[in-house]
Protein backbone atom coordinates (compact mmCIF):
# COMPACT_ATOMS: atom_id res chain seq x y z
CA UNK A 1 0.00 0.00 0.00
CA UNK A 2 3.04 2.48 0.41
CA UNK A 3 2.90 5.07 -2.38
CA UNK A 4 5.77 7.44 -1.65
CA UNK A 5 4.53 10.28 -4.03
CA UNK A 6 1.46 10.02 -2.48
CA UNK A 7 3.28 9.99 1.45
CA UNK A 8 5.35 12.90 0.78
CA UNK A 9 2.65 15.39 -0.60
CA UNK A 10 0.85 14.24 2.29
CA UNK A 11 3.61 15.21 4.14
CA UNK A 12 3.95 18.75 2.73
CA UNK A 13 0.00 19.04 3.55
CA UNK A 14 1.13 17.91 7.02
CA UNK A 15 3.21 20.56 7.27
CA UNK A 16 1.26 23.26 5.61
CA UNK A 17 -1.76 22.18 7.78
CA UNK A 18 0.63 23.10 11.12
CA UNK A 19 1.93 26.45 10.26
CA UNK A 20 -1.61 27.71 9.11
CA UNK A 21 -2.38 26.31 12.58
CA UNK A 22 0.28 28.36 14.44
CA UNK A 23 -0.57 31.26 12.44
CA UNK A 24 -4.38 30.92 13.75
CA UNK A 25 -3.39 30.44 17.21
CA UNK A 26 -0.82 33.67 16.45
CA UNK A 27 -3.73 35.82 15.49
CA UNK A 28 -6.21 34.28 17.88
CA UNK A 29 -4.08 35.28 20.73
CA UNK A 30 -3.31 39.08 19.02
CA UNK A 31 -6.19 39.88 17.70
CA UNK A 32 -6.99 43.81 18.63
CA UNK A 33 -9.53 46.46 17.73
CA UNK A 34 -13.38 46.58 16.96
CA UNK A 35 -13.55 43.37 15.38
CA UNK A 36 -11.91 41.75 17.83
CA UNK A 37 -14.71 39.39 19.53
CA UNK A 38 -16.00 38.16 16.07
CA UNK A 39 -12.44 37.62 14.52
CA UNK A 40 -11.57 36.19 18.18
CA UNK A 41 -14.17 33.70 17.84
CA UNK A 42 -13.59 33.05 14.38
CA UNK A 43 -9.90 32.02 14.74
CA UNK A 44 -10.66 29.55 17.16
CA UNK A 45 -13.09 27.97 15.11
CA UNK A 46 -10.56 27.50 12.36
CA UNK A 47 -7.59 26.92 14.30
CA UNK A 48 -9.90 23.75 16.21
CA UNK A 49 -10.68 22.46 12.67
CA UNK A 50 -7.16 22.79 11.52
CA UNK A 51 -6.18 20.72 14.39
CA UNK A 52 -8.64 17.66 13.46
CA UNK A 53 -7.49 17.80 10.02
CA UNK A 54 -4.05 17.32 11.39
CA UNK A 55 -4.36 14.34 12.75
CA UNK A 56 -6.79 12.68 10.06
CA UNK A 57 -3.67 13.54 7.61
CA UNK A 58 -0.95 12.30 10.08
CA UNK A 59 -3.51 8.41 10.26
CA UNK A 60 -3.57 8.72 6.73
CA UNK A 61 0.05 8.67 5.95
CA UNK A 62 0.02 6.17 8.85
CA UNK A 63 -2.97 4.28 6.61
CA UNK A 64 -0.64 4.44 4.02
CA UNK A 65 2.19 2.68 5.92
CA UNK A 66 4.47 5.89 5.72
CA UNK A 67 5.87 7.81 8.42
CA UNK A 68 3.96 11.73 9.44
CA UNK A 69 6.39 14.74 10.07
CA UNK A 70 6.22 15.38 13.44
CA UNK A 71 8.74 17.90 14.78
CA UNK A 72 8.67 22.00 13.68
CA UNK A 73 11.85 22.01 12.19
CA UNK A 74 10.48 19.64 9.19
CA UNK A 75 7.15 21.15 9.41
CA UNK A 76 9.07 24.93 8.21
CA UNK A 77 10.88 23.18 5.81
CA UNK A 78 8.87 21.34 3.95
CA UNK A 79 5.51 23.93 3.91
CA UNK A 80 4.69 26.40 1.80
CA UNK A 81 3.37 28.67 4.35
CA UNK A 82 5.09 30.98 5.98
CA UNK A 83 5.18 32.28 9.64
CA UNK A 84 3.53 35.79 10.02
CA UNK A 85 4.28 37.94 12.87
CA UNK A 86 2.09 39.41 15.63
CA UNK A 87 1.69 42.89 14.85
CA UNK A 88 -1.11 42.25 11.54
CA UNK A 89 -4.38 44.30 12.32
CA UNK A 90 -8.03 42.58 11.57
CA UNK A 91 -7.82 42.80 7.59
CA UNK A 92 -4.02 42.12 7.43
CA UNK A 93 -4.67 38.83 9.01
CA UNK A 94 -7.65 37.58 7.34
CA UNK A 95 -5.77 38.56 4.17
CA UNK A 96 -2.86 36.35 5.26
CA UNK A 97 -5.71 33.60 5.92
CA UNK A 98 -6.86 33.99 2.23
CA UNK A 99 -3.34 33.71 1.18
CA UNK A 100 -3.00 30.02 3.24
CA UNK A 101 -5.93 29.15 1.75
CA UNK A 102 -4.75 29.22 -1.80
CA UNK A 103 -1.43 27.16 -0.70
CA UNK A 104 -3.17 24.90 0.96
CA UNK A 105 -5.71 24.18 -1.98
CA UNK A 106 -2.36 24.01 -4.09
CA UNK A 107 -1.03 21.18 -2.15
CA UNK A 108 -4.24 19.19 -1.91
CA UNK A 109 -4.71 19.29 -5.48
CA UNK A 110 -1.17 18.05 -5.70
CA UNK A 111 -2.19 15.51 -3.38
CA UNK A 112 -4.98 14.46 -5.40
CA UNK A 113 -2.57 14.39 -8.49
CA UNK A 114 -0.68 11.03 -6.43
CA UNK A 115 -4.00 9.43 -5.29
CA UNK A 116 -5.91 9.73 -7.93
CA UNK A 117 -2.93 7.99 -10.56
CA UNK A 118 -2.66 5.07 -7.79
CA UNK A 119 -7.36 4.93 -7.20
CA UNK A 120 -6.66 6.14 -3.72
CA UNK A 121 -9.85 6.63 -2.81
CA UNK A 122 -9.46 6.97 0.63
CA UNK A 123 -7.15 10.36 0.02
CA UNK A 124 -9.33 11.27 -2.70
CA UNK A 125 -12.02 11.21 0.00
CA UNK A 126 -10.18 12.97 2.29
CA UNK A 127 -9.08 15.53 -0.34
CA UNK A 128 -12.21 16.39 -1.74
CA UNK A 129 -13.80 17.29 1.21
CA UNK A 130 -10.96 19.44 2.68
CA UNK A 131 -11.53 21.26 -0.86
CA UNK A 132 -14.77 21.97 -0.42
CA UNK A 133 -14.52 23.46 2.88
CA UNK A 134 -11.49 25.58 2.33
CA UNK A 135 -13.43 26.86 -0.68
CA UNK A 136 -16.46 27.99 1.52
CA UNK A 137 -14.34 29.27 4.66
CA UNK A 138 -12.25 31.53 1.72
CA UNK A 139 -15.57 33.25 0.28
CA UNK A 140 -16.82 33.76 3.18
CA UNK A 141 -13.43 35.65 5.00
CA UNK A 142 -13.13 37.07 1.48
CA UNK A 143 -16.97 38.73 2.13
CA UNK A 144 -16.00 39.54 5.20
CA UNK A 145 -12.73 41.68 4.23
CA UNK A 146 -14.73 43.65 1.90
CA UNK A 147 -15.86 45.37 3.90
CA UNK A 148 -12.63 46.83 5.14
Amino acid sequence: MLNKKTIDTLNVLLADYHMHYQKLRNFHWNITGPHFFELHLKFEELYEDAKLKIDEIAERILTLRGKPLSNFSSYLSASNIKESDNTLVDHQMVSAILGDHQALLAQLKKVNIEAEELKDDGTLDITGTYIGELEKTSWMLNAWNQRN
